[in-house]
């Protein structure tokens, strides 16, 4: 039988840190992974770029999470965004600094990410087993004694009294992430909580979103309505897709309107194609821009306003005809141009499922866990590390933060 001090299983984020830091530690560790590669979901991470982390301190960090991003400041004390730069650096991998406080390779490739890490690990005599499942965890009074693993048709078992479980959410299942954590959770004895796609595309109730199919629009400004209240504001860029609206401001406020929805709450996102002008001072331009050209159609008037794919939809909305002049403009037409502008409507009737969101919401209760270890509250030498707790953060860095962190604190913590 096998013997190792520590069992991480999971090779994604979470799993590598926590790898290299106990064999750090002098450890005999293995990683157990059912994939055939390391860090497959980090891999895609970024658009293939990996977003490494955020430089905001801490306490900005901490506003980034939900639901109680409180629970991280023992982690983020011993491991945050300057230790992983600081490794990465230490591996080879430069980082760069962009907008929003994002740490990206300067190389642009995950792929450079995984491969550091991975080598880091195996230089410090990390075993990897992969193209293995793992199919439970072995309790000797309430401790970890050893744990079962298929691979090759065969199953094996390991004698092991630490086991950190890196296995992700549910996202991406495709990556490896398909959600089997929670039953080693369930089985321990742990609560886990409503797990929900989050960071995720939303779907529309009318053609309005798939009739500008592919265009990407910059610096908009987002509301979440919710039963009719502003719920939710985020600035940034849009998608428009096949289905509804998606790209980072969206997926940004996916995260009240998933919760909106499963409590059959009316939802409506309106887009604001001119955040930078108020109503009143675009209502002046629209109106200088019709005076000094009215003998032009309007739909080519537009254009100075929209991009080409979006005034179809907005002659169709206002109907208009393209071919008006706009001296024949009404004062009632020229304000309904000015709303739509500020105020585009979607009502969304859905979102994506898990095979579309960047992270899984919800997960392994955190009262149930020790802040200051990862530890199982229920059974000493099982931890949680990563997606897996019920963590999650927006876009910019925060959720690979929220991995490489806990997956370091667990095994320091052994």
């Amino acid at each position: 039988m096998q013997k190792y001090r520590v069992a991480v299983v999971g090779a994604g984020a979470a799993g590598l840190l926590a790898a290299i830091r106990a064999a750090d530690r002098g450890l005999s560790v293995v990683v157990i992974d059912k994939m055939s590669l390391p860090g497959r979901k980090l891999m895609i991470t970024g658009k293939g770029r990996c977003n490494i982390t955020n430089a905001a301190e801490i306490d900005e960090f901490i506003m980034q999470v939900f639901p109680d991003g409180r629970f991280l400041y023992p982690a983020f004390k011993k491991f945050f965004s300057y230790e992983i730069i600081g490794l990465l650096q230490e591996c080879g991998v430069e980082s760069v600094l962009e907008r929003g406080g994002r740490y990206f390779p300067k190389t642009e490739k995950a792929a450079d990410v995984v491969g550091a890490l991975y080598k880091r690990a195996l230089e410090n005599g990390v075993k990897f087993i992969f193209n293995a499942k793992v199919n439970n965890v072995h309790y000797n009074n309430n401790e970890v004694s050893g744990l079962d693993y298929l691979a090759g048709g065969r199953s094996r078992t390991i004698d092991v009294s630490n086991v950190i479980i890196c296995t992700g959410g549910k996202s991406y299942a495709a990556t490896g992430s398909s959600g089997d954590g929670y039953i080693f959770a369930r089985e321990a004895g742990h609560k886990i909580v409503n797990l929900f796609p989050v960071l995720v595309p939303l779907e529309t109730k009318d053609m309005h979103a798939s009739d500008m199919q592919g265009l990407t629009l910059k610096n908009i400004n987002a509301k979440v309505l919710i039963n009719g209240e502003l719920k939710h504001e985020e600035f940034g860029d849009l998608l428009f897709t096949h289905f509804g609206l998606s790209g980072p401001v969206i997926l940004t406020v996916s995260r009240s309107v998933v919760y909106a929805l499963d409590k059959r709450e009316e939802v409506e996102i309106l887009i604001d194609f001119k955040p930078a002008l108020d109503f009143d001072k675009l209502d002046a331009r629209l109106m200088r821009d019709l005076n000094e050209n009215g003998k032009k159609k309007i739909g080519n008037l537009f254009r100075k306003l929209l991009p080409q794919k979006a005034i179809p939809v907005f002659l169709n909305i206002l109907n208009l005809d393209e071919n008006k002049l706009a001296n024949q403009i009404s004062a009632v037409e020229r304000k309904a141009i000015v709303q739509l502008l500020k105020n585009m409507s979607f009502t969304i009737t859905r979102h994506r499922g898990f095979k579309e969101a960047v992270i899984t919401a919800g997960g392994v209760c955190l009262t149930e866990i020790n802040p200051k270890t990862m530890q199982s509250k229920l059974k000493k030498g099982l931890y949680f590390a990563g997606e897996v707790l019920n963590l999650d953060a927006n876009t910019g860095g925060y959720n690979l933060q929220i991995a490489f962190s806990t997956g370091w604190l667990a095994a320091d913590s052994i």
